[in-house]
């Protein structure tokens, strides 16, 4: 589903370079749940937008579905997001002139579905939001506010879902409804999942928990939990055709606020 190939990444500031991904290989089947964690400024954003064909690699290979990302024009690669990826991001990013049912709907939309809103209203409904579908962003609170956007990332049943710290901005009550809605949704569609998370117990959920440090990926071994130091073990997975990782990212403005704006918009966000 995804492969990785001598991956790596740097940024250019001023006279110096910032190596952010360094040779990076890794394999990862069609429905295996992944979480990457590290420290902040490790690169987990960065490794994201590779997978997304967001951002471009200074070298190595980026397969998803079989096909190579790195190769790809700009349209191939909005066309692939479209139809068979999925992301959600810590800010929400819904458009805040549409309602919650607009938003949900909006990949369906894009890619001409007729059923675009009976879609979005069934995952709504399913996600708990059946009195809010026409509410607008700022008329919801955080914890509404990121159910819409997990409906829209998954409303066209992506092959590949890429979250960023999708509770990063919830409380911590809230921030379990997500987790728990999040994983059973996973399942449900067998979608494969990469969760770029910094709280250890969401990705202790995710069949492989793995860590960029130093610009590689390691990967924690179930045998060497109760030795820290020796717990990592870099990634070397076989790399074996990549079945498919598909892709839609919908684009969007932060939430801006709302005439009737919700009276508990935003209070169960904490500071990033």
């Amino acid at each position: 589903m995804i492969r990785l190939q001598g991956l790596s990444m740097h940024y250019t500031l001023g006279a110096s370079r910032i190596d952010v991904l360094r040779d990076v290989d890794l394999s990862v089947p069609a429905g295996q749940t992944v979480a990457v964690t590290g420290p902040s400024g490790s690169g987990k954003t960065s490794l994201l937008l590779l997978l997304a064909g967001l951002e471009r690699p200074a070298a190595g290979q980026v397969w998803l579905d079989g096909l190579r990302l790195d190769t790809l024009g700009r349209d191939a690669l909005a066309d692939l997001r479209r139809d068979r990826i999925g992301i959600i991001f810590q800010s929400f990013h819904l458009l805040p002139s549409l309602t919650a049912l607009d938003n949900a709907a909006l990949p369906l939309q894009i890619a001409g579905r007729r059923d675009a809103l009976p879609q979005a209203r069934a995952l709504l409904e399913r996600v708990g939001l059946g009195a809010r579908l026409h509410h607008y962003p700022s008329q919801l609170s955080g914890g509404e506010q990121q159910r819409v956007a997990i409906a829209r990332a998954l409303v066209h049943r992506p092959a590949v879902l890429l979250a960023d710290e999708p509770t990063g901005n919830l409380d911590d009550h809230t921030g379990e409804k997500v987790r728990e809605l999040l994983f059973e949704l996973q399942r449900d569609i067998g979608t494969t999942l990469v969760l770029v998370t910094h709280d250890p117990d969401f990705a202790a959920r995710c069949d492989r928990v793995l860590r960029l440090h130093e610009g590689r990926l390691v990967e924690r071994r179930s045998d060497s939990i109760e030795t820290p130091a020796g717990a990592w073990a870099d990634v070397a997975a076989p790399l074996v055709p990549a079945p498919s990782v598909l892709a839609k990212s919908v684009p969007a403005p932060s939430v801006a606020a709302h005439p009737t704006a919700h009276p508990n918009a935003g209070r169960d966000a904490l500071p990033v």
